[in-house]
C-alpha cells in the first residue's frame, strides 16, 4: 500500500509550513534590525514597536525578536539597507518592489533576473511611483488599472515570484 504512510504525509506538510514561516520570520527579523538600527535600540519607538508586534502576531519566537534587535543596535547593522525598485507589469500595471539588503547590487541583479524572465525591465526611479501615495501602511494606488484575465494571471504570477525573493519585503500593484 504505498502512499498511505501517514508520517510522510505530516512530514510533508510540516515542511511546507515550516519553509512558510522561516521566511516570514526571516523577513521580519530584516525588519526589525533596521527599525531597531533607527531607534537606536529603543523598544518604545513606535516603528520599531509596530514590527515587533507584527513578529507577535505570527508567532515568533521571543528570542529571534531579542536577537534581532540586538544585530539592529550592533556594528553589522550598517550592512542593511532599504531600497525600492519600479516597473510595469502586464497591462500597464505600476509595481513597487521594496526591499532590504545587505547587497544593492546583487538585489538588483536579482530583481533585474526575475522581472526579465518574465519579460518584464526596471523603470526609472518615479516613473511607477506617481501612482501610488506613501502612507505609514505602503503605498495606496491613487489610480487603477483594469487588467483583463490573461494579462491578470500573468501579474499573479510575476509577484509570486518577486515576493517569493529573499530581501524583497512589499509588492505594491495599482491593478483592480
Amino acid at each position: 500500500m504505498a502512499g498511505h504512510n501517514k508520517w510522510a504525509q505530516i512530514k510533508r506538510q510540516k515542511g511546507k509550513t515550516d519553509a512558510a514561516r522561516s521566511a516570514a520570520f526571516g523577513k521580519l527579523a530584516r525588519r526589525i534590525t533596521v527599525e531597531s538600527k533607527k531607534a537606536n535600540g529603543d523598544v518604545n519607538s513606535a516603528s520599531l514597536r509596530a514590527v515587533i508586534e507584527k513578529a507577535r502576531e505570527i508567532n515568533m519566537p521571543k528570542e529571534n525578536i531579542e536577537r534581532a534587535i540586538a544585530k539592529g543596535t550592533s556594528s553589522e547593522a550598517g550592512a542593511l539597507e532599504a531600497v525600492t525598485y519600479e516597473t510595469y507589469g502586464p497591462g500597464g500595471a505600476a509595481i513597487i518592489i521594496e526591499a532590504l539588503t545587505d547587497s544593492k547590487n546583487r538585489t538588483s541583479a536579482e530583481i533585474k533576473h526575475l522581472l526579465s524572465k518574465n519579460e518584464l525591465a526596471l523603470a526609472a526611479q518615479g516613473s511607477a511611483s506617481w501612482a501610488f501615495e506613501k502612507t505609514l501602511e505602503g503605498y495606496i494606488p491613487k489610480t487603477t488599472v483594469p487588467l483583463s484575465e490573461e494579462d491578470n494571471a500573468k501579474l499573479m504570477k510575476i509577484l509570486e515570484e518577486i515576493d517569493a525573493h529573499d530581501d524583497v519585503e512589499n509588492v505594491y500593484t495599482n491593478a483592480e
